[in-house]
């Protein structure tokens, strides 16, 4: 088939196949965007059934039908504020955090002096607890704690301890709870008696839903296997044994449990709002250790809580390759002290790694364009006779060196390097409110005045202008035409970073072409292509 296709065919194919992998994967994929209220009713029930353990010396999960009755009285007030420079938590009388509220200015809008990134109608809240025994459950969610605290401020030298307690009928439940400036905290929990029991880290901050970012649960286990259940894609329940990060997550934050030990055993199972969202659940023990994060999946605070904690940042399909590329702009970011001309960087050195395969590309474009004309001779000689066209254009191919393949495949190829920075420019929370030059201030949001998309369209109409082309078809050149306009339209409402990233690679492409075209049009003076014999 691709024997037989012109350069600008190829062209098309590999554009076609790139909107395919790329709007397709959105359109088709990614989540479907949720509304900022999770839950208006304080009763929520989930059914957790972990399966037994293969292998292990513990005794496996039972079924355990856990439920959260409604919140009735003095349970909804709150018990103890701390307070820092960069957030306010609250603590409801369940000993749930009911409210994180962000205070730095790096992550809130225009006009907002804090960002709620807990709420009291998310449910579960962090540290919520549902009891396996449906009457102790009952109790404990009508039941008040008491607080050794009331208020407290962190220091970046002194971290706040609250001890919270709660008196039922034949168990008193403790929560220690060491609060740390920098956004994490550490939880030991106490029982009087064994109870069976499961808390949660909280449900997803539901700040930046949308149909182009990831959001979900993250799990990984000590054989750091990470699986993602994307909201909207929860089925029944899931198990997870000897796990060290737990994450509920959204664009820019998330709530999570990590354990160095290895140790947390979970369920994720369907939240109750009837969307399929997951919900995690950890299964608690009469002494238990946790550590706890909720805040931005910023980099280097997560990487100044636990190095371990950075597993937690995922870009999909090629994480793989956008883990590496987002240090890479982290890196480059820290020399030259601006995200934009960080990511003018990267964008030169991705084409500089690239630049063998792009340039053999556009070599064996040229060399097609050279031959055509033999191979429309071809056609009219062998027409009829499939068999001796396919074998003369074969061997005219190798006589010129020429590929018919190698116009298309490079461009394939650098697809996962395209979508990989799609992915790190998305939900890198670096790039919020983060300026470049003079009408940037943002370049996690679109451009305002769309200059960016525009420069984007005619770069890449210029860059087809100098492109080898031959086309037979009108209509194929009125698509080929018309690409530029779509693309545009289509970058007008993504982030100004990913249009910086696509328009600088298009202006490095066209210098490139014209590496190419003179180098070939210097040749063809000194030895034209000769005639089909």
């Amino acid at each position: 088939m691709f024997d037989s296709m012109t350069p600008q065919k190829r062209m098309i194919v590999a554009t076609v196949i790139s909107l395919v992998f790329f709007v397709g994967y959105t359109l088709l994929f990614a989540p479907v965007p949720q509304p900022n209220t999770v839950s208006t009713q304080p009763d929520v029930s989930a059914s957790i059934q972990p399966a037994p353990q293969v292998g292990s010396a513990n005794a496996p999960v039972s079924t355990a039908a856990v439920k959260a009755p409604n919140v009735v009285g003095p349970t909804d007030a709150i018990i103890t504020t701390i307070t820092s420079d960069e957030f306010i938590i609250s603590v409801d009388a369940l000993g749930r955090i009911a409210s994180k509220k962000l205070l730095d200015a790096c992550y809130l809008e225009e006009g907002c002096d804090s960002l709620e990134i807990v709420n009291q109608t998310q449910l579960p809240k962090p540290l919520e607890i549902r009891f396996e025994d449906v009457t102790l459950n009952t109790q404990a969610f009508s039941t008040p704690y008491t607080a050794s605290i009331s208020q407290a401020t962190i220091t970046k030298d002194a971290p706040v301890k609250v001890v919270l307690t709660q008196e039922l009928t034949d168990l008193t439940v403790t929560k220690i709870i060491t609060f740390h400036t920098n956004g994490h905290y550490d939880l030991e929990m106490v029982l009087s008696q064994d109870k069976r029991y499961f808390i949660a880290p909280g449900f997803q901050p539901n700040i930046n839903l949308d149909g182009f970012t990831l959001h979900g649960v993250l799990v990984e286990t000590n054989k750091e296997i990470i699986t993602i259940i994307e909201d909207g894609e929860a089925q029944g329940v899931k198990h997870f044994q000897n796990v060290r990060i737990a994450s509920s997550f959204d664009r820019y934050y998330a709530t999570i449990f990590f354990s160095p030990k290895d140790d947390m055993n979970l369920v994720v199972s369907t939240s109750p709002d009837g969307e399929e969202n997951p919900v995690i659940f950890v299964e608690g023990t009469p002494s238990l250790s946790l550590l706890g994060y909720i805040g931005a999946k910023e980099y280097d605070r997560l990487k100044a809580v636990d190095p371990m904690l950075l597993d937690s940042l995922e870009y999909g399909w090629f994480t793989f390759i956008a883990a590496p590329m987002f240090v890479l702009l982290h890196w480059l970011h820290g020399l030259v002290g601006n995200w934009g001309w960080a990511i003018v960087l990267v964008t030169i050195l991705t084409r500089i790694v690239l630049y063998p395969l792009s340039y053999k590309g556009m070599v064996s474009m040229q060399k097609l364009k050279q031959i055509a004309p033999l191979i429309k001779e071809l056609q009219t000689k062998h027409k009829g006779d499939p068999q001796k066209l396919n074998a003369a254009m074969m061997a005219l191919y190798k006589k010129h060196g020429a590929n018919p393949m190698g116009g298309c495949l490079p461009l394939i190829l650098q697809i996962p390097i395209f979508f990989s920075i799609y992915r790190v420019l998305l939900n890198s929370i670096e790039l919020q409110g983060a300026p470049w030059i003079l009408w940037i201030d943002d370049l996690a949001k679109m451009d305002p005045y769309f200059i960016l998309p525009l420069l984007m369209g005619a770069t890449m109409y210029y860059q087809q202008k100098i492109t080898p082309t031959n086309f037979t078809d009108p209509m194929q050149e009125k698509i080929f035409k018309y690409l530029p306009i779509v693309f545009t339209l289509f970058f007008f409402t993504f982030p100004a970073g990913l249009v910086l990233y696509w328009a600088v690679n298009n202006v490095l492409t066209i210098a490139q072409q014209y590496i190419v075209n003179a180098k070939f049009e210097a040749a063809a003076h000194k030895a034209p292509v000769e005639k089909v014999s």
